[in-house]
């Protein structure tokens, strides 16, 4: 067989908003329920969780209902991880523009989330604080569940048959050499701890500073290669289900995946956030703060989500949902549901902000106002940065080609790439 006739074999791809439209018109979808439970056990007291399972795209619309489970891990002190905690979620909704579809809201949130996490990095970094937070953000709408993360928390999804996926990727220098080398070539430099006598211990870190992370929210004295550029993956469950383990590093430096999942299938999900951690700490002691979150996705039919063993992961279902590059930007898959397979729908790790914002920048035609793609501030576009000007571009800087940034914005943007040096303006 041709790879032509090959090709015209392939049904074309279809965008989330039709299957969602599809879904609607059939009736054969009916919303799931989300029921989570969550456990931990301090070291630093420097963990915090976020759990609203209420949230409305339409205020006063419960059929807009949508859920947000979310992990900050601190670091250097609390006060990065409390202020993403009560920040980062308004952030994020603000990005998302008003009177759209669910469809549309869908397709929107991945940006939005990017825009939304380097809003509360700045907002934070003008408070003149040091400490810094991973995060891992999760919000599920119907059988969609978007994930994105900065950081080593992490996110692994449990579905029919036993299968595990990671939603989210590890942000630890030692671990991941794309990330290493866009550190060193934005400014910063990438070792191990020196200690008397030359000898190099300890996982690599990024210097000034020594964070073993790439990226994180804060962190102000280590530097702006220490991106706030969450990756982000979105992916369509089944009618099925599926669970979900988001977790500090607390629990992945003592569980796998697989054995975090296998600890607490057939239990009900606040049990099966008790046992994950009793695990842990059976593994490996308390040697770090252990925060869990285990959110079950359930058919509406079904009490409880069903138990079964797990299956070896077979070449049809690592066909069904692979890992795609985190250069793959607003793909959409249409595979089939009703066998039990997992639709990937958008995966982007880019830490460039240009690729992660698009191109489009919306104005009032009739006045000519701008709004900032990540602060969603409007401006006159003689206070900011256009496509083709701007202050702040040395005569070898490229030129920038995504959406409308004010002046703060763009400043930001520069400094992450390594093109000027960034000391936020403190707010008194």
């Amino acid at each position: 067989m041709s790879q032509a006739e090959v090709l015209r074999m392939k049904p074309p791809l279809v965008p989330l908003a039709t299957l969602i439209g599809r879904e609607l018109r059939n009736e054969k979808v009916e919303k799931p329920f989300v029921k989570y439970g969550q456990a931990a056990l301090a070291k630093k007291g420097e963990d915090y969780f976020l759990v609203k399972p209420d949230c409305q795209r339409i205020p006063g619309n419960p059929a807009s209902s949508f859920s947000v489970f979310a992990i900050f891990d601190g670091h250097n002190g609390i006060s990065a991880a409390i202020f993403a905690k009560e920040n980062l979620l308004s952030n994020v909704l603000s990005a998302i523009p008003q009177g759209i579809s669910r469809g549309e809201w869908l397709q929107a949130l991945p940006r939005a989330l990017v825009a939304g996490f380097v809003k509360t990095d700045i907002e934070f970094q003008q408070r003149g604080e040091t400490s810094g937070t991973t995060v891992t953000f999760v919000v599920i709408d119907g059988w969609t569940v978007t994930v994105a993360s900065v950081g080593d928390s992490r996110c692994i999804l449990d579905t029919q048959g036993g299968i595990v996926s990671l939603l989210t990727v590890d942000h630890r220098l030692e671990e991941n050499a794309e990330e290493r080398e866009r550190v060193t070539a934005s400014g910063g430099e990438v070792g191990r701890l020196n200690v008397f006598g030359g000898n190099e211990v300890g996982p690599l870190r990024c210097w000034p500073g020594g964070l073993c992370l790439s990226r994180s929210i804060g962190d102000t004295d280590v530097g702006e290669f220490i991106v706030p550029i969450p990756h982000v993956k979105q992916v369509k469950l089944s009618n099925a289900g599926g669970r979900l383990i988001i977790a500090s590093d607390g629990i992945w430096d003592a569980l796998s995946s697989d054995m975090a999942a296998k600890s607490c299938r057939g239990l009900p999900a606040d049990l099966g956030a008790k046992m994950v951690v009793k695990e842990a700490l059976r593994s490996r002691g308390l040697k770090d703060d252990t925060t869990c979150l285990v959110v079950d996705i359930i058919p509406s039919d079904q009490p409880v989500l069903p138990s079964t063993p797990r299956k070896k992961q077979n070449m049809l279902s690592s066909i069904l949902f692979r890992k795609k590059s985190l250069n793959f930007t607003n793909k959409t898959t249409n595979r089939l549901s009703a066998i039990g397979v997992v639709e990937e729908l958008f995966e982007e790790g880019s830490a460039v902000l240009a690729e992660r914002l698009g191109k489009d920048f919306p104005t009032n035609a009739n006045s000519g106002i701008f709004r900032c793609a990540v602060c969603q501030v409007d401006q006159p576009p003689a206070e900011g940065l256009t496509l083709s000007s701007g202050p702040f571009f040395s005569h070898g800087s490229k030129r920038w080609e995504g959406p409308f940034l004010c002046t703060n914005c763009q400043k930001k943007k520069d400094a992450m790439e390594g093109k000027r040096p960034s000391r936020p303006a403190v707010v008194a």
